[in-house]
């Protein structure tokens, strides 16, 4: 299973007005590192497809999403919940790290 793909189109339906923890992979093609953690986000889109929505916004096709969002470096992965980010982070973490920030926003 691959993570959504978010665009301004079905942003409010798929991020903002989700009844589950969102995590958004900001990347683009040309970013090395975002390549890196791509199959980390895909393997979480599976194991959480049911508990949270896994996306990635592509910065070169959303800009105004990722002005929005302030994303200044890429990757950028954001948490979600009720349409507020509740944690952020800038480079390639372990998934380990993603999985307990997913975790945390389903506690909440």
């Amino acid at each position: 299973m691959m993570a959504k793909n978010i665009t301004k189109e079905n942003f409010k339906q798929e991020v903002m007005d989700s009844d589950k923890p969102v995590l958004i992979d900001f990347w683009a093609e040309w970013c090395a590192p975002c390549r890196m953690l791509g199959p980390s986000i895909d393997q979480l889109s599976e194991q959480y497809k049911d508990k949270a929505v896994i996306a990635k916004i592509n910065i070169d096709q959303q800009r105004e999403l990722a002005q929005q969002f302030g994303v200044m470096s890429i990757p950028s992965v954001f948490v979600l919940k009720n349409g507020k980010v509740i944690d952020s982070a800038v480079g390639v973490r372990p998934k380990k790290y993603y999985e307990d920030v997913l975790e945390k926003a389903m506690a909440l």
